[in-house]
């Protein structure tokens, strides 16, 4: 399945912000289904959440904790609270940051239903073996790493293990950033990242929308 990311696309100046509503409601049109941000990405969160207004109920969203202040995580999930009505599909601690006290209180607030799931990211390769520490807890759900044709070190350990604990696997920068569609495809790269089964969703992040619409077109099932 393909996803839509909103690292450097969506974090926009009110003015602007008819781009988001307009890309968020093509790839809804082709079934995209998870929404990706983060505190990191600037107004990514608000505007995704306006983007969706309405349409709320179809989305899943994932978003992060992203600071190693306890007063600062809590602020931040109040924000994500009332940019997505209320609930956070999939909360994920972003880089692993302070990732043991994030814990005790994201399970506290799964349990009382305001997140559903609870995941942890990290960009770099060389941060997988605390990843692997934190998939062995047993107390998450998912993880997000980068998986492409050039960004493929997850294959060797980490995606074994996601497959032996039954944990979800979202694979961020599946384009490289935007820097592979200079040598590939983007739908090829789309369709070689997801041709692991083990990927479950990946997120190309764009502002465009025909490039949105290619790209949800390129994850479905017949395609």
């Amino acid at each position: 399945m393909v996803g839509l990311g909103t690292w450097q696309t969506f974090d926009l100046a009110p003015g602007q912000e008819v781009i988001a509503r307009d890309v968020v409601d093509a790839v809804l049109q082709e079934g995209t289904r998870l929404f990706d941000s983060s505190p990191m990405y600037g107004r990514a969160e608000a505007v995704l959440g306006r983007a969706l207004g309405e349409r709320r109920a179809e989305a899943i969203v994932a978003t992060k904790i992203w600071t190693s202040s306890a007063a600062e995580a809590r602020r931040q999930f109040a924000d994500q609270l009332e940019y997505f009505g209320g609930r956070v599909d999939l909360e994920q601690i972003h880089n692993l940051v302070d990732w043991r006290r994030q814990l005790d209180w994201l399970e506290e607030e799964r349990t009382a239903g305001r997140i559903a799931a609870i995941g942890a990211t990290h960009y770099a390769a060389g941060a997988f073996g605390e990843l692997e520490e934190v998939m062995r807890t047993g107390r998450i759900d998912a993880i997000q790493v980068p998986y492409n044709r050039v960004e493929h070190e997850a294959a060797r350990r980490i995606l074994p293990l996601a497959a032996e604990l039954d944990l979800g696997v979202i694979a961020m920068r599946p384009l490289g950033g935007g820097s592979l569609t200079r040598r590939f495809e983007a739908a090829d790269l789309l369709k070689w990242t997801l041709s692991d089964e083990r990927i479950h969703v990946a997120i190309p992040a764009t502002s465009s929308v025909e490039h949105a619409r290619a790209n949800a077109a390129a994850g479905s099932a017949d395609s």
